[in-house]
């Protein structure tokens, strides 16, 4: 890790202004080769943490005029000598300026490197460097939480606390172990079965929070499911505020899943357009109809769409299909095109299957009625807590996997 290294930090694209890092040892003096302060005061005499103005100057043309941020090791995110140019967001500059630092022997870095060197350098462990990158892509108060909460070691700090906890109980075993013609007790054994007991039920806690923390770092799964031509499309894009799906009156429009998150009041909801589920012998249809079961499957949350304008006899039939497969899930049965029937007709239909468990609400998609009370009914079947900021919470699959085993072992004991 002897090399320079250098990328654009900001997002791809044109803005206001971009960053791109470098680090590595001698990041200073290179970068000196290009910058032109008015004072023609140099990087390397200045101290860490400073912001020197100035331009980039390469091969006798200025680039642009940029502010320099000078970072040295080990006081940097990397742990090594480490410089930031904010340049103008021009595309154009921002290679020019990456295309200047490779001419003097910079390398651009690999996705991560930045993060891994910091991890080389010890800067972070492992758990916190993953967290990094959940950072970056929280959507949400909660899965920012959880993400600060992890990158400042809480998620490590509650390993440590286990591990000596199972340190101190192995200690105790091997003490017994050791002595074992002696007729005496080292280590009581109440209190060793109390301290197994302590140790499963806090990696149980911490293993039964994945399901939590998967929902929060990757948005509550809400299927929305119903016949052809209920409005689930015109629904999905007026719950992200954007034509995401193609509404026609042709009955099968949707044939495949369309996916896509909103944040309704800090909780991510990811929201799942599905095909509409009728009687049919088009094999594409088919098979978007088989996809709609298994979202069902893998969804928190149902939004069963039911036009009021169609007969109670076929709103039956078809709920012979579906509600098998509503066991466990949170349900709310919305009766969509609420503007066209009246008051009467509305009450007649609103007690149709009696023998599912979901909440009840008439909306119209088209209309935009109700949108608001079906949110605060989403927040309330989402049922996401306040997030401490030392609550630790596990979102990653690796993590909860490494959980498991861990409590399997201990139930051994």
């Amino acid at each position: 890790m002897n090399d320079i290294i250098c990328a654009v930090s900001t997002p791809p694209g044109m803005g206001a202004i971009a960053v791109i890092r470098l680090s590595g040892e001698g990041s200073i003096a290179v970068t000196d080769t290009l910058f032109v302060s008015p004072s023609g005061k140099k990087l390397a005499g200045t101290k860490a943490n400073t912001v020197l103005f100035g331009q980039i100057v390469f091969n006798n043309e200025v680039t642009d005029e940029v502010l320099v941020t000078v970072f040295r090791a080990p006081h940097s995110f990397t742990g090594e000598e480490s410089v930031e140019i904010s340049c103008h967001g021009s595309v154009y500059i921002q290679q020019k300026i990456v295309e200047a630092l490779i001419a003097r022997g910079v390398r651009l870095a690999q996705p991560g490197e930045f993060t891994r060197r910091a991890f080389g350098n010890g800067k972070f462990d492992l758990s916190q460097a993953e967290a990094v990158a959940d950072l970056i892509a929280s959507a949400s108060q909660a899965s920012h939480r959880v993400a600060m909460n992890q990158m400042r070691g809480g998620f490590a700090g509650k390993l440590a606390e286990l591990r000596d906890k199972l340190l101190q109980f192995v200690s105790l075993v091997e003490l017994e172990l050791d002595f074992p013609e002696e007729d005496v007790e080292f280590a009581n054994r109440q209190k060793l079965y109390e301290l197994t007991e302590e140790i499963e039920r806090e990696i149980d806690k911490l293993a039964r929070s994945f399901q939590l923390g998967n929902a929060i770092k990757n948005g509550i799964p809400v299927a929305i499911i119903g016949e052809t031509n209920a409005g689930k499309s015109t629904l999905l894009n007026l719950l992200l505020n954007e034509e995401k799906a193609i509404v026609s009156d042709i009955h099968g429009t949707t044939r495949d899943v369309i996916e896509d998150t909103v944040n309704i009041s800090g909780v991510s909801f990811r929201f799942i357009d599905t095909a509409g589920i009728r009687h049919t012998t088009d094999t594409i249809e088919t098979m978007g109809i088989e996809r709609t079961f298994q979202k069902i499957g893998q969804a928190s949350i149902v939004l069963w769409m039911i036009d009021l304008t169609t007969p109670v006899e076929k709103i039956e039939s078809l709920a012979e299909s579906i509600v098998p497969k509503l066991a466990d899930k949170h349900v709310l049965l919305l009766f969509n095109k609420a503007d066209l029937l009246p008051d009467a007709e509305r009450v007649e239909k609103e007690h149709i299957l009696p023998e599912l468990k979901a909440e009840r609400l008439f909306i119209s998609a088209k209309k935009q009625q109700n949108t608001d009370v079906l949110q605060q009914l989403l927040l309330k079947a989402a049922a996401i807590p306040q997030i401490g900021e030392h609550d630790v919470i596990v979102t990653n699959l690796r993590h909860y996997e490494a959980l498991v085993k861990a409590l399997e072992a201990v139930r051994r004991v």
